[in-house]
């Protein structure tokens, strides 16, 4: 009998014990589940699908970031720029907000655009050193003749540079090289054509006429550079070094190169060029190095002192080139980059391995 009953008290006490134990974790579970805002508990379907210990709606009207463009609330989804990296609404990516053809950020809340004649934007930043008239793009044009002459690489003809709305550059780019999908800010035109050379003797006297004596040489012509106007002067820099290598290559018997080591080269020549902007002109030609290891070229171009703005902009450019994913540009860059870096920064050893390439590798190999 005295058994028994020590049994079932027993029961008893094991069951109360475990229904204390049951309600412990429940409670611990309730607190764990409790806003941290609001402090009310948190469905348990909601914090399955999110790590936030906060509700959905409390994040999105207390938390979350503001949007950059229309200053609401983003919520738990926003989209943010790989460079810049303001956060703004998805919306914003198709409803029409004007983008600025140069940096590429939204136009941001409170801010004025100003809209270029062929319906490009430019933000405010980049409208403080925008190339609109041809005499500072002269100046450029001879800054970047001084900047090749300074690689050992000196450009000797000399051709029109041309600025140009979007519409004319599309027409030129129709008529003369296609840019393989790409938004296309400056072009190269060139010409070619066949010139007939008689062979002389060793008086220097024409050696007949035959027409089996005649010789006939292709040659190719620059004709003009073509770049967007309205564009900052860091990257309107950057494309006519770029143009400027399509040129000197022309001029200088490089031709049938691989179109993606031809713009891999022009790529990396775009690349150096706003590196040595990153030194002002007191230590150019001091300073050993970039930080990505492409020595400064040595040259004596006069450089101003950049706004805090155009410094930001430099590096936003050379994280375009470095960051290209296209098949050309992008592929381009990286191939030609890796011959530049084991020629040991030899320019002139690199272009010979890009002729060589050329003519003897595959298009899927290069």
């Amino acid at each position: 009998m005295d058994i028994s009953r020590n049994e079932e008290e027993g029961r008893i006490i094991h069951h109360k014990r475990t229904e204390d134990e049951e309600e412990t974790e429940t409670d611990r579970q309730t607190r764990e589940l409790v806003c941290l805002h609001c402090h009310k508990p948190i469905p348990t379907n909601e914090a399955s699908k999110s790590k936030r210990k906060i509700h959905r709606r409390c994040y999105k009207e207390h938390c979350g970031p503001y949007c950059y463009v229309c200053r609401k609330k983003e919520g738990i989804k926003y989209h943010k720029h790989p460079y810049w990296e303001e956060k703004y609404c998805p919306s914003h990516d198709g409803d029409g907000t004007a983008k600025c053809c140069s940096c590429e950020r939204l136009q941001a809340f409170g801010t004025d655009y100003l809209m270029l004649a062929d319906n490009r934007w430019l933000c405010v930043e980049c409208k403080e050193s925008a190339v609109m008239v041809a005499d500072e793009y002269q100046t450029l044009h001879f800054e970047i003749r001084e900047f090749f002459k300074g690689l050992n690489m000196k450009v000797e003809k000399v051709f029109p540079l041309i600025l140009v709305d979007q519409q004319a550059l599309n027409k030129a780019e129709e008529e003369n090289v296609s840019q393989y999908g790409v938004v296309t800010r400056g072009i190269c035109m060139s010409e070619e054509k066949i010139v007939t050379r008689i062979p002389r003797g060793a008086n220097k006297q024409l050696i007949g006429m035959a027409r089996e004596s005649q010789r006939f040489v292709r040659e190719c012509d620059v004709t003009a550079i073509l770049i967007l106007y309205g564009l900052p002067k860091l990257l309107t820099g950057y494309i006519l070094a770029h143009e400027m290598m399509h040129a000197y290559l022309r001029l200088n018997g490089y031709r049938n190169l691989k179109t993606v080591l031809e713009e891999g080269i022009c790529q990396v020549l775009g690349r150096i060029w706003l590196e040595s902007q990153r030194f002002s002109s007191s230590n150019v030609s001091s300073s050993a190095s970039s930080s990505s290891g492409t020595p400064p070229p040595d040259t004596t171009s006069t450089k101003r002192d950049h706004s805090d703005f155009e410094k930001k902009l430099v590096e936003f450019c050379i994280h375009q080139i470095e960051t290209d994913e296209s098949p050309i540009y992008g592929d381009g860059f990286k191939k030609v980059n890796e011959m530049l870096v084991s020629n040991h920064y030899n320019l002139k050893d690199t272009l010979k391995g890009i002729a060589i390439a050329s003519k003897t590798l595959q298009d899927s190999k290069f």
